[in-house]
């Protein structure tokens, strides 16, 4: 896996190219001379732990033959108060909706996520603790 990250030239911002040739845009805050156009990089980290974990709650549900019709995941972190400023505490709140979904279906899907598949957030639970909870809705 590969990503270049390119200075603008003004500013804070700065453009991602991934290995797979998409684009990403990162600025900083407008207290540390960013624009505030784009996510700040470790939101961007944070989305990607988000998103990782969500493709497989739904991938695992989908696979367990469970009527899966949405996942949504809110995510809520704490920083260290000093540099490093790294993550300490990110709670996870999914909501799946679907038809007829198993509680503990969901639960194991998220579990597994959380303790095998999503590298993400596992590589972030290196420094923080790691909680998460969910609500079925049901459609």
């Amino acid at each position: 896996m590969e990503c270049r990250i390119r200075w603008s030239g003004e500013g804070m911002s700065f453009i991602a190219e991934t290995g797979s040739k998409h684009v990403l845009m990162m600025d900083g805050a407008p207290e540390a001379g960013g624009r505030n156009l784009a996510p700040r990089p470790l939101e961007t980290m944070l989305a990607g732990a988000g998103g990782c974990t969500a493709f497989d709650v739904v991938l695992i549900l989908q696979k367990g033959r469970q009527a899966v019709t949405g996942c949504d995941v809110t995510l809520s972190a704490e920083r260290a108060e000093t540099d490093p400023k790294v993550f300490t505490r990110i709670h996870f709140h999914f909501r799946v909706t679907g038809k007829g979904l198993r509680p503990e279906s969901v639960a194991r899907a998220i579990e597994l996520s959380h303790d095998k598949y999503c590298s993400a957030s596992i590589m972030l639970g290196k420094t923080a603790a790691i909680t998460h909870d969910f609500e079925i809705i049901e459609t």
